[in-house]
């Protein structure tokens, strides 16, 4: 991914190609690289490719929750003169983009989640991040895929030192107790948008019972498994990713 972050007004974003938009959402603890297979891919069959950097650490405390996000992507979208988008996200961002579906429908033309939380999560496992400890975090970190050498040093050190931040460690746990009181499963009975839900074998953040669920309570949605794969999907197995939603998105004449 070579596209450079673009800064305008409050709007830090990199964006790429032209056509249909899709607008990508990281994660809490997901930087933009995280969707580089997308970002490389999509550009070439059609997409135009939005990838705003989420206000995760820079909106105050007491906005610091999915809803306040879901307003800051519309906003967005608002600023970008769109509709009619295609929302992808991961982790946080797929929740962020099922909330912003929910409030703004007229926006969005279809959905694409993948390890999502929304209905459950556990990213914390069975314990708190703790600041200062090296090997905790870099377990947790390498728990987040099938493969643990996808946890590169470069990924545990950026984790570490988000953690170490104090203030960035208290909107962490924020946005965490955000995600579990935004529980969607009684709106997404009601939620009639075109869903594409992509879904790691091995995922034990959002495990496997997670997605079945959000397949079963979404009205128009298809679930596809990734084997030997964990949470981040489009970041372990990237090609698999593309070519799974490049033939949904596709059948589905997006």
């Amino acid at each position: 991914m070579e596209e450079e972050l673009i800064t305008d007004g409050k709007y830090k974003y990199i964006e790429a190609g032209e056509g249909t938009p899709i607008i990508i959402l990281h994660g809490l603890m997901g930087g933009l690289s995280n969707f580089t297979g997308v970002v490389d891919h999509f550009p070439k069959l059609g997409y135009k490719i939005l990838m705003p950097e989420l206000p995760i650490y820079t909106m105050p405390l007491v906005k610091t929750n999915v809803k306040s996000f879901a307003k800051f992507l519309e906003g967005f979208i608002k600023y970008k003169g769109l509709d009619n988008v295609i929302l992808l996200g991961n982790s946080l961002g797929g929740h962020i983009g099922l909330l912003h579906t929910k409030l703004y429908p007229d926006l969005v033309k279809a959905l694409i989640i993948t390890g999502s939380s929304g209905l459950y999560e556990s990213a914390m496992g069975d314990g708190y991040p703790r600041r200062g400890d090296y090997e905790f975090i870099k377990k947790k970190a390498q728990d987040v895929f099938y493969d643990p050498e996808v946890a590169t040093p470069e990924v545990i050190d950026e984790v570490y030192a988000t953690l170490n931040d104090r203030m960035k460690l208290v909107k962490t746990l924020a946005i965490a107790k955000s995600a579990i009181r935004h529980n969607m499963a009684k709106d997404l009975p009601k939620m009639n948008t075109p869903t594409c839900i992509i879904w790691g074998k091995e995922d034990t953040v959002t495990p496997p019972n997670v997605a079945n669920e959000f397949h079963e309570l979404l009205p128009d949605s298809d679930l596809f498994w990734i084997e030997k794969c964990g949470h981040a999907a489009m970041m372990e197995q990237p090609d698999k990713f593309n070519i799974v939603l490049e033939d949904w998105l596709k059948a589905r004449k997006f």
